[in-house]
């Protein structure tokens, strides 16, 4: 494996580079080339890896397993909707790696049987003073953490319930507890939605990372509905085919 010539592949590209003659290593999660010289591969030739510390991220940041609502005004901000695929690989390569192929809250690995997935999240913090949305950290979830994370989208996909359990289980938390923080997270979410913020993404850029230009504020409710629309018909898709 230490003499394997990696690549950088998005997954949207993978029919593309396999087409060109890249391969799989399913241990490593990775495509690289069989040889050397296969120019039909270069445009998916690996750059450097990204550093496992963020220049000025804090890895404290934000602990623990909690609902951590995006304000409206901020939806599709997220990390892999804001940077160049390719760059989103190696970033997302670097998070599974640090984080020793687990979730960093429930340490939990990937079951691919159960449809357990290991998924970025970011962590944000809010300065209403200037109305700056700031990268802190990125962190390793599983899906099951992540879809706790994320309440008001499981609310929308029927897995409230789901998430609400894990919420519970994982922390701790009495019913009533769980309850009350759910609120809390929602009333924080209204506010933080009622206006405009400027996103800073320092965190990123300054490690290197290459910039996508995100949808503007204007879109994003459209584009949320859209979104929305399609997980909800997956998701049923999926239910169908396991009562089966």
């Amino acid at each position: 494996m230490a003499d394997r010539i990696w690549l950088d592949v998005p997954f949207s590209e993978k029919d593309e580079a396999k087409a060109a003659g890249a391969r799989w290593d399913p241990q490593a999660k990775r495509w690289y080339a069989p040889r050397p010289g296969m120019e039909a591969l270069q445009p998916w030739a690996a750059r450097p890896e990204v550093p496992d510390l963020l220049p000025g991220e804090d890895r404290t940041f934000g602990s623990g397993l909690f609902v951590d609502l995006v304000p409206s005004s901020c939806w599709f901000t997220n990390v892999r909707s804001c940077i160049a695929e390719r760059d989103w690989e190696r970033l997302r390569r670097m998070l599974l790696r640090r984080a020793g192929y687990r979730c960093e809250i429930c340490e939990r690995d990937e079951d691919r049987e159960i449809k357990r997935w290991l998924e970025a999240h970011e962590r944000w913090s809010y300065d209403e003073a200037t109305s700056t949305q700031a990268l802190r950290r990125l962190i390793c979830l599983c899906s099951d953490c992540h879809r706790t994370t994320h309440f008001g989208l499981a609310q929308v996909r029927g897995q409230a319930d789901a998430a609400f359990e894990h919420l519970r289980a994982v922390t701790g938390m009495s019913v009533d507890q769980a309850k009350a923080h759910v609120r809390d997270a929602f009333a924080l979410w209204e506010r933080r939605s009622a206006r405009a913020w400027t996103l800073d993404l320092s965190l990123l850029t300054d490690a290197g990372i290459t910039l996508a230009e995100p949808p503007q504020a204007h879109q994003r409710g459209r584009i949320a509905e859209t979104e929305l629309s399609r997980a909800q018909a997956k998701d049923q898709q999926w239910r169908s085919r396991t009562r089966r």
